[in-house]
């Protein structure tokens, strides 16, 4: 498949709007006999969640439960599994049944059957709709993100969505998106994942308007954007550790950094006061060589040489982190927005780690009992659960609220859609590490902007 057809789908996308309201009686009655027969032996109690163990539950939509669902691993080896051949039947009649929701823009406030579903516990399944948006059709695509421009020579990581066990998740619809956030701003928090997020925003919304380029820097760590016609406004502060840090080597990240884990980042902390919605993520970056400073003071290192210094985990930053960022969050007089800590999206290095050869060469998605996380990354998630039920008691005085956007499931299953070694042309004289961290364009990583548009929906409607 190339991308001149998917240019030509694109377009029959647009045809098919015309004729949609026609035909939508007609299909509503054909997909509700279809389904019924169809979901409803099958439906609980034995779904699945892939995050946790060889025998899994589904975790929750509620922060503390999820927390109880972690810490009780052993009971959760109790629970069953559905067989691959069950999962696999039910994936196909899922697949009968396809969607134009891009096509339909619902009023603020809309309740499409997803406001009591947890969106985050599911499994991707075929999709022969997408992609929504190419290489060739929207320009915010960064060069080493752009595997179709770099020769990939699949498509098949292209034509899957993800679906929730209880619910239907609909396909991004731009239009709906833009009249949810007129008048609004949003703001994405953390490192060059969250700016992948942004930019995959950027290409669905494209589909209808362009934004504006209003940052004050060339550079891709901090922008800002602004659709007029709609008076909304998102920006991208870089904050790859959310708190104070500083290169040790002015000219070199790859020489530890000094990090200050009681104190505020005040290049994001400063300016989000006016938002109305920020997403705030981390990860990748704690893995790296760091020196830990509380109260002035260095306490400890990770990854350091220094014979007197003490060796602390990337665990101990991590958590002192995002509880100097929540902190952050609820001391702000005048911040009266919806703060949405996205959990991070594992690597998938496969035979090395990044800097020994590790590569992620598969060319479809893993099924849930398939692929679980390891002991080192279900920490890291566990912390993020822990510090934001802990950030929502705090905000609740204030009247602040704290939402969960749970990307680890959905993406631990996506080894498939990174870009391995096809974010450059290829040398065979040259050596370069493959990209296992971030997302192509497009890619697994658009589903996150489905995930964005119910989440804003539920805040409307609960409003």
């Amino acid at each position: 498949m190339n991308f001149q057809n998917l240019e030509l789908s694109l377009g029959k996308l647009q045809t098919r709007k015309k004729n949609a309201t026609k035909i939508a009686p007609f299909v509503a009655l054909a997909i509700l006999f279809t389904l019924i027969p169809i979901y409803y032996p099958s439906m609980h109690p034995n779904k699945l969640s892939p995050v946790l163990s060889s025998s899994l539950v589904p975790l929750p939509d509620n922060v503390s439960q999820k927390k109880e669902y972690l810490t009780s691993r052993e009971e959760q080896q109790e629970k069953t599994i559905i067989s691959s051949k069950e999962k696999d039947e039910k994936s196909l009649q899922t697949n009968l049944t396809k969607s134009d929701s891009y096509h339909s823009v619902a009023p603020q406030g809309i309740n499409d059957g997803t406001k009591n579903c947890d969106l985050f516990s599911g499994e991707w399944v075929a999709n022969t709709e997408g992609p929504y948006y190419t290489n060739m059709t929207c320009f915010q695509i960064q060069e080493h993100q752009n595997c179709m421009k770099y020769g990939r020579p699949d498509t098949g990581f292209l034509m899957w969505k993800w679906k929730p066990d209880d619910c239907e998740l609909p396909i991004f619809d731009p239009r709906q998106f833009l009249e949810l956030v007129r008048d609004k701003s949003l703001a994405f928090v953390g490192d060059s994942v969250a700016r992948n997020h942004m930019q995959s925003l950027i290409c669905l919304l494209s589909r209808v308007v362009y934004p504006v380029d209003v940052s004050n820097t060339t550079d891709l760590e901090n922008k800002r954007w602004e659709y007029r016609d709609y008076n909304f406004n998102m920006s991208m502060f870089w904050a790859p550790y959310l708190v104070r840090a500083e290169k040790t080597e002015p000219n070199n990240i790859y020489q530890p950094f000094n990090l200050y884990l009681d104190e505020l980042d005040e290049s994001w902390t400063t300016k989000i006061q006016s938002f109305d919605y920020v997403i705030i993520s981390a990860g990748h970056w704690f893995s790296r060589p760091t020196m830990f400073y509380l109260n002035h003071s260095l306490i400890g290192c990770l990854f350091c040489s220094q014979a007197n210094v003490s060796q602390l985990t990337s665990y101990f930053s991590y958590q002192r982190a995002f509880q100097t960022a929540f902190r952050a969050i609820n001391s702000l007089e005048n911040y009266k927005g919806v703060t949405f800590m996205r959990t991070f999206a594992p690597s998938h290095f496969e035979d090395g780690v990044w800097d020994k050869g590790g590569d992620c060469v598969r060319t479809v998605p893993f099924k849930r009992n398939e692929k679980v996380l390891d002991e080192y990354n279900l920490d890291f998630y566990k912390i993020q659960l822990q510090e934001l039920e802990v950030a929502q008691k705090e905000g609740e005085n204030r009247g602040l609220k704290f939402r969960l956007f749970d990307a680890t499931q959905a993406m631990l299953l996506r080894a498939d859609g990174h870009p391995s070694k096809y974010g450059h042309w290829q040398n065979p004289n040259v050596t370069v590490r493959k990209d296992c961290v971030h997302w192509c364009l497009p890619g697994p990583i658009d589903v996150w902007n489905d995930f964005l548009l119910q989440l804003l929906k539920r805040e409307v409607t609960d409003r």
